[in-house]
């Protein structure tokens, strides 16, 4: 058994979530202690328990020690199964952080899976939806096709927030005894990633989305003023401005960074807050993304965070724009559960994996 130290580097809910998406693809059981050591009250929360019960249902797993609280868990992980499975991580829990450990596994299923969740889609301390689907959900196309048929947004404290997607994958796991053949001929299949030059960024794109009840304010289309007063001289600018109904009023605009071949590689966001005026929303997301466009980077550090597990199993080299602890808490888990070695350059920000 694979034996996680849940306190390495900043020892967040992060380290938990990439132990379950990468056990059950391997099919090799771990134990993790010490979780989440480092924050004021450390331990599983109810969105870290959500990520434990949809993979022991989605894996049929063997799980224990996995309460409100708890420091510490086994987790023994079976087939993997396919089908249609609804998550509902409760509140406005994010949805893009349990995506963090089901997404991966799911990308190899012996058949689709439909995955239908609720909790909030656009919530703080975690990556937005619309950046997962622009930006992140386009890199694992060559592993399998995955579509959000439905979305409808949920915002703190509430969230009520419904996202439907579903995954075909284009390889298949199989029997668990034969995980380590499969993941190296996963290696010599796929792809390897090769994001070290940057490329010349030909537009920006964007969601800018806000409640119903806002929209008498204009409050999106002021968002997407506020981004494209700093941006518009300097690249082409389209944000998409949108409305929905929403069990807690709230805002966010995600932007991005196209290259000449449409592709997506740097993103940045920010959530409206109530007493902050629309456009400073969305100057403050054009400002982030503006400080990534003028450094050496060729993708962002959050972009990067999410890539680490693909990064493993494709092996490549990746530039980003700075080294986080969550980039190194999945660079240790990656390689305690797959035969890959990662190299890190502090000085140009470059990551490669062997």
């Amino acid at each position: 058994m694979i034996h996680i130290d849940g306190s390495y580097m900043e020892g967040g809910g992060q380290i938990v979530r990439t132990a379950l998406a990468l056990s059950t693809l391997t099919a090799k059981p771990f134990k993790v202690d010490k979780i989440r050591h480092h924050r004021p009250k450390p331990g599983l929360k109810p969105q870290h328990l959500s990520c434990i019960d949809a993979l022991q249902k989605l894996a049929n797993a063997q799980v224990q020690g996995a309460q409100p609280g708890a420091t510490a868990i086994e987790f023994i992980p079976g087939r993997l199964i396919s089908g249609t499975f609804s998550i509902d991580i409760g509140t406005a829990g994010s949805i893009t952080l349990l995506l963090q450990a089901v997404l991966l596994p799911c990308l190899f299923a012996d058949a689709p899976v439909r995955l239908s969740i609720k909790g909030g889609t656009d919530t703080r301390w975690s990556i937005p939806i619309d950046y997962f689907s622009n930006i992140i959900l386009p890199f694992f196309g060559q592993l399998a096709s995955v579509e959000i048929d439905r979305l409808q947004r949920g915002f703190y404290p509430k969230g009520g927030g419904l996202v439907d997607l579903s995954i075909v994958p284009h390889y298949h796991l199989g029997d668990p005894e034969n995980r380590n053949g499969f993941l190296r001929d996963i290696r010599k299949a796929a792809a390897k990633m090769h994001l070290i030059s940057k490329p010349e960024i030909v537009a920006i794109k964007g969601v800018s989305s806000a409640s119903s009840r806002l929209k008498k304010a204009h409050v999106a289309e002021r968002q997407s003023e506020g981004a494209a007063k700093i941006l518009g001289n300097l690249y082409p600018v389209n944000i998409k401005n949108e409305y929905q109904d929403t069990a807690s009023a709230g805002t966010v605009i995600t932007l991005w960074a196209l290259s000449p071949e449409g592709k997506a590689l740097m993103g940045a966001d920010a959530l409206g807050e109530r007493g902050l005026r629309a456009e400073k929303v969305g100057a403050a997301a054009a400002q982030k993304l503006l400080k990534i466009l003028h450094c050496h980077a060729v993708i962002d550090r959050h972009l990067a965070d999410n890539l680490i597990p693909l990064l493993a199993l494709v092996g490549g080299s990746i530039k980003t724009d700075k080294i986080t602890g969550h980039i190194r808490s999945n660079i240790y888990v990656c390689e305690q559960f797959l035969d890959v070695t990662f190299n890190v350059d502090e000085m140009s920000n470059t990551i490669s994996a062997v």
